[in-house]
């Protein structure tokens, strides 16, 4: 592929994510108002449809400042780190039959090596701030992130041996006919609220609690340094929603194959998303023991118990099919 291709397929991948995270953002906040029963932003623009618009060129426009006492090279490159992660899984994500930008035999595993460099650079974000509130929120981010990432592994083993493959549009194809949640529906459950966990949203925001750490991780970021961090954590949330319909509800297929498409694709990932906002808007935020004592002792058994009786299962049915021949 010629630079120029390889230009153009990467406008077309951060230019819609772009602006699909600056209108969820205004997608949230209305929904949110209206679980609270109040006004969402209707100021700038109807129903606040410049609002995202506006946010952005105001963060744009400020003054960025690293802390005297700060490690300045790190401080400024964690932010972009964490913004060209998030931006990379899309990658290999397919919205429709053949619809990506590459097609990566392995692409799962990808997602998952692109999850585990994230934790980085957030602990540079919060060590090099030289603040203790950014550092212990750097802190927990990690363990919280390893922690369920675990747990999320083991749920998405129960799917591979069912899907029988790590490449994504393979995944997609195998549900055809059939959609991944109706038989591994427990293991969705799992894998969803563990989501919720992996992108630090509520309840398990801890790494961002305002009331004990001031923001966590990014308390010392202003203007784009913010701005990116914050692009970033919306990007990961859309991509796992995205996941999520791709792994469990069929991808880009409809029950009538006349719709599938892109468009069902993006209808489902709607679906997930706004199960994140909803939680956020009706669940308190956990205590960090009761964040951790979840993770590794109720997911983390429940997600092995489900590969050990999934597995069972398919040896069961394999071994009465011998028989039968």
């Amino acid at each position: 592929m010629s630079v120029i291709g390889i230009l153009l397929s990467f406008l077309a991948l951060v230019l819609p994510l772009l602006l699909a995270v600056a209108y969820f953002t205004l997608y949230e906040r209305h929904l949110l108002a209206a679980l609270q029963r109040r006004q969402g932003p209707n100021v700038v623009g109807l129903y606040g449809f410049l609002q995202p618009l506006a946010d952005g060129l105001k963060l744009f426009v400020k003054e960025s400042i690293v802390p005297k006492s700060a490690n300045a090279a790190i401080f400024v490159i964690s932010p972009v780190i964490t913004f060209g992660l998030a931006r990379a899984g899309w990658a290999v994500v397919p919205v429709g039959e053949g619809t990506r930008i590459a097609d990566f035999r392995l692409g799962l595993l990808y997602l998952f090596a692109l999850s585990s460099l994230s934790v980085h650079s957030v602990i540079r974000a919060g060590w090099s701030s030289n603040s203790k509130y950014a550092f212990l929120g750097g802190l927990r981010s990690a363990a919280q992130r390893i922690s369920y990432e675990v747990s999320l592994g083991a749920t998405l083993v129960s799917l591979l041996l069912l899907a029988g493959s790590l490449n994504l549009s393979a995944i997609g194809e195998a549900q055809t006919h059939n959609w991944l949640a109706a038989p591994l529906l427990p293991v969705f459950v799992v894998f969803f609220i563990t989501t919720l966990a992996e992108t630090n949203r509520h309840p398990f925001d801890l790494p961002e609690a305002e009331a004990e750490l001031v923001s966590g991780y990014n308390v010392e970021y202003s203007a784009m340094g913010f701005a990116l961090f914050f692009l970033a954590e919306y990007s990961n949330i859309i991509l796992m929603s995205a996941l999520s319909a791709l792994l469990f509800l069929g991808g880009w297929h409809a029950p009538i194959a006349f719709f599938s498409g892109p468009l069902v694709f993006a209808l489902k990932t709607r679906f997930i998303v706004t199960l994140f906002v909803l939680v956020r808007g009706t669940l308190p935020r956990y205590r960090y023991d009761q964040l951790r004592r979840l993770g590794w002792k109720v997911f983390l058994p429940l997600a092995l118990a489900f590969l050990i009786a999934y597995a069972a299962l398919l040896l069961a049915g394999n071994g009465a099919v011998e028989l039968a021949r």
